[in-house]
């Protein structure tokens, strides 16, 4: 049997990169481990080293998108400051452009079946990410009375399934789905109907 896969430079990297790319080709059930092997340039035994099985990679590659996503809602947060209002909505952004520029990732992370609580790594950097989202959240409802203010999960999560829908029907070039608004535009109409909702942006801004 060939050893290649033991001179391998970074064989666990090699395969995680294999299995974007077909991820992204087929969607996260469209390919097997000896596809992937295949793809790194290994013997299909050599996966086995890394990775129990094809759903322990495909949870590797959402780790990883998940460590790349954390780092742009937190780059888009901080560049949003001081007012909380565009750090906010820069968030929501972040998430537009984390799927375009991260479509294997992406497709990892939120169409795959893998759950976020499979191991305590991938827990934690899911939750970074969402965490960021609630701060932002929180900074901008700092002034809506306490007994009036939704709780800052509630509010996150109203924008993250917003965004995650323009997104899925029309950033991801879905079959049948044609907006004549570009996505960008329906995600700050969305935000901003939204904020206006409750009363964090005038009815004229």
């Amino acid at each position: 049997m060939s050893k290649r896969g033991y001179h391998h430079g970074n064989l666990r990297q090699a395969l995680v990169d294999a299995a974007l790319q077909l991820i992204e080709l087929r969607g996260p059930t469209g390919f097997t481990l000896s596809e992937a092997a295949k793809q790194a340039g290994v013997t299909p035994a050599a996966v086995y080293r890394h990775f129990e099985g094809r759903e322990d990679l495909i949870a590797e590659a959402a780790l990883q998108g998940y460590e790349i996503f954390g780092d742009l809602m937190q780059f888009a947060y901080e560049s949003g400051q001081p007012s909380a209002l565009q750090a906010f909505e820069a968030t929501g952004r972040a998430y537009l452009a984390f799927a375009r520029k991260y479509p294997g990732h992406y497709i990892a992370m939120f169409e795959s079946g893998v759950q976020v609580n499979r191991t305590a790594a991938l827990a934690t950097v899911a939750n970074r990410a969402n965490g960021v989202l609630e701060k932002a959240a929180t900074d901008l409802s700092q002034h809506i009375p306490e007994d009036k203010r939704p709780p800052a999960s509630m509010f996150s999560a109203h924008i993250w399934a917003l965004s995650h829908g323009v997104v899925e029907l029309f950033a991801r070039n879905s079959p049948g789905r044609a907006s004549p608004f570009p996505p960008e535009d329906l995600l700050e109409t969305g935000i901003g109907i939204y904020l206006r909702g409750l009363g964090l942006i005038a009815p004229d801004e």
